[in-house]
């Protein structure tokens, strides 16, 4: 192999890659490995053009900015930030200790105060237009000063919105910590609501947006294969923890190149009733039910949530699992054949599949959810949920949502938990999940 060709990750293609990301081994960009690209080829799977992707999200963003008479918007939140500027840096230290900061203004400028020692994280977007450093005031860091670490910071960001949003002194700000609002607030900017603006926003996916989410969805479908085949080889003959089982999505997703896996939903035999029991060193046994939520951040930072429960041994479920089976998926396939552009949030709320009584008071928090980089707006609550004011939307071509279904009997020994994840299309929805069912729960 030629020196050339050990600096590309693909040496059978050129500058770029099938994402139009630089094909250089020792890039910066983290992005999908090779294993995903080829699994993709295969399976006839377009990449996202990234570039494209990300000019999108830009134009949504500034958009919905003007559209509110903002000035600009202030994002801490790192899936905001990632949306933006499809920049990360240490996503999850970073959820809670909040050191990166994104601002866009009315005029498209975007600003990114990144961490001192890794501007290098950013520069391959040209869409962020200014890189500076100061954004964190959290106390672990600051300790004591950070009241003035928030006002150095607010000052900055006064300098900004006079020099990009004029006399526009109204700020969508995400999540902030008390003393920046309180910097910001005497800084005279007022402080908007921001969550809503990136919530309804994300919400409508373009076509890259798209492109990237089948890409991330058919990996982790990749991953969740190989965590069956591992747990109906290994569970039966004994001593396969539910860690282990879980172990094999995480292992999988990584290898494809994606980045996380944002819960612990898990969980096996009597331990999945109730449903949310996080997975842990509990044995498998032979003849039991196995029931996850992926939960999974893949490829391109995009969310695949599927939930699946399937029956491992040599033996058959009872008949109230298969019968329970059957249930969630009546209940996920007649609430999905309601999606199209112009239903409303409350029709999908009062309308539908209706659950048994036996299965009402252990249901799931909810029929439906968005979902892009996570679990995102719009949300669909089961009637006992709904809150008048709080849904008084509709559905939009571009949205992507989750369907589920928890049928779980209160002081019953399983659960049955499946979803599926969809697309809202010009006319109707596209199913993205292609995952089978387990046929023994079926009764086949």
């Amino acid at each position: 192999m030629t020196y050339a060709d050990r600096r590309k990750i693909d040496p059978t293609r050129g500058a770029t890659l099938g994402d139009g990301t630089p094909n250089d081994n020792d890039r910066v960009e983290i992005g999908p490995t090779q294993l995903a690209f080829g699994e993709w080829q295969q399976a006839g799977l377009t990449p996202p053009d990234l570039a494209a992707l990300r000019r999108f999200r830009w134009e949504r963003l500034t958009a919905g900015i003007v559209a509110r008479g903002y000035g600009g918007l202030l994002m801490f939140d790192p899936l905001n930030i990632r949306y933006a500027t499809d920049t990360t840096n240490m996503q999850l230290w970073n959820s809670h200790n909040p050191f990166r900061a994104c601002l866009l203004c009315a005029d498209g400028h975007m600003v990114m105060w990144e961490y001192k020692n890794s501007p290098f994280l950013v520069t391959f977007n040209p869409l962020v237009a200014e890189l500076r450093t100061g954004a964190s005031f959290f106390y672990s860091v600051t300790g004591d000063t950070s009241a003035n670490d928030a006002r150095n910071f607010a000052a900055q960001v006064d300098e900004v919105m006079r020099a990009h949003a004029g006399s526009n002194r109204r700020l969508g700000v995400d999540k902030i910590m008390i003393h920046g609002l309180r910097a910001l607030e005497r800084a005279g900017i007022e402080v908007m609501e921001g969550e809503e603006v990136t919530e309804r926003v994300r919400a409508i996916k373009g076509p890259e947006d798209i492109a990237a989410m089948r890409c991330a969805h058919h990996a982790c479908e990749a991953a969740i294969a190989e965590m069956e085949a591992f747990t109906r080889a290994n569970v039966p003959p004994g001593g396969v923890s539910e860690d282990a089982i879980w172990a094999e999505l995480h292992a999988g997703n990584i290898r494809r190149g994606g980045e996380w896996i944002e819960t612990r939903l898990l969980a096996s035999g009597a331990r999945t009733n109730p449903w949310f029991q996080e997975c842990g060193p509990r044995i498998v046994q032979n003849n039991e039910i196995v029931a996850f939520d992926t939960d999974l951040i893949g490829c391109y930072g995009m969310c695949t949530d599927i939930s699946r429960t399937w029956w491992i041994g040599d033996g058959k479920p009872t008949n109230s699992m298969i019968s329970a089976m059957n249930h969630a998926r009546d209940h996920i396939a007649e609430n999905m054949a309601m999606l199209k552009p112009g239903v409303a949030i409350r029709d999908l709320v009062h309308q539908g599949h209706q659950l048994e009584q036996r299965y009402w008071k252990q249901k799931y928090s909810c029929k439906m959810h968005g979902v892009g980089l996570c679990d995102e707006w719009p949300f669909v609550p089961y009637p006992d949920s709904y809150v008048q004011g709080a849904f008084e939307h509709v559905l939009e071509p571009g949205m992507t949502l989750c369907v589920e279904a928890l049928v779980s009997g209160e002081g019953e020994d399983f659960s049955i938990k499946l979803e599926d994840q969809v697309v809202i299309t010009e006319d109707g929805f596209e199913n993205l999940t292609k995952y089978p069912f387990d046929a023994a729960l079926m009764g086949r």
